[in-house]
């Protein structure tokens, strides 16, 4: 867990202009607006000592200063989630800065704790989370894998079946990579002076800038799954899902 004189941010970044599923963070599941069920499950987390959301949308802000969410604008052009967390720590000082997705409405604080838990490690500059893949997903390219070292280091990222199943074992454990970050704040103001790394470009995946870097991010494992809702296929999922839990 993180020194108890260090500040952790928690950051949302909440865009609206979606393509697959537009409009999807202010979507309603289950009677209110997906980003209120991401932002009460981050404010549950007792680790964070505050948690923000960061748009670049006037209908986001509206909504969120509606309804009491404490919100930050950030520019336009961030190109990733990382990037809008840098730019909110442009200007809010913190030592431990939590990247929240904002279609991520299945948050549990247990994944907050899983993810700064090994923050108390002062060498440890990245963090991430992995759950167990299962079978349906192992093929899936929008279900990112992750492997590892025997420490947890992430050794690689990608959207392909890794590891690969040479002799057809069938009993490799596959851990299937969940989008919600830790760092401290060096690596974040490192981060948007990279340029995007070679590999990022082929798999479309952000955190493997880091690691093309020679930046450690180390992954804690979570027995709790989320849907990251990209579809109405996945909304519809959530809401069931939601239904069955106590509300914010």
């Amino acid at each position: 867990m993180p020194h108890q004189n260090q500040r952790v941010l928690g950051v949302i970044p909440a865009r609206l202009g979606s393509t697959r599923l537009p409009r999807k963070v202010l979507r309603e599941i289950a009677g209110q607006p997906m980003l209120s069920w991401v932002y009460h499950a981050a404010r549950a987390c007792t680790l964070l000592d505050q948690v923000l959301i960061a748009t670049d949308s006037e209908e986001v802000l509206s909504y969120a200063q509606q309804h009491g969410l404490p919100t930050v604008f950030t520019p336009a052009d961030c190109a990733s989630g990382s990037d809008r967390v840098h730019a909110v720590g442009e200007s809010i000082p913190a030592d431990i800065y939590v990247n929240i997705q904002g279609d991520e409405p299945l948050l549990r604080p247990e994944h907050l704790d899983a993810l700064l838990a090994p923050m108390s490690d002062p060498a440890v500059q990245v963090t991430t989370l992995a759950t167990d893949c299962t079978p349906a997903n192992i093929a899936n390219p929008n279900a990112v894998k992750v492997v590892t070292s025997a420490s947890g280091r992430a050794l690689y990222f990608s959207r392909a079946g890794i590891p690969y199943d040479r002799d057809q074992a069938g009993s490799v454990p596959y851990r299937k990579h969940l989008g919600i970050y830790a760092y401290r704040k060096e690596a974040l103001k490192r981060f948007p002076t990279l340029p995007p790394s070679r590999l990022e470009a082929i798999e479309k995946l952000e955190q493997l800038r880091f690691l093309e870097n020679d930046i450690d991010i180390y992954v804690s494992y979570t027995p709790y799954d989320t849907i990251g809702v990209d579809t109405e296929e996945d909304l519809h999922a959530v809401e069931a899902l939601l239904l069955t839990r106590p509300r914010p």
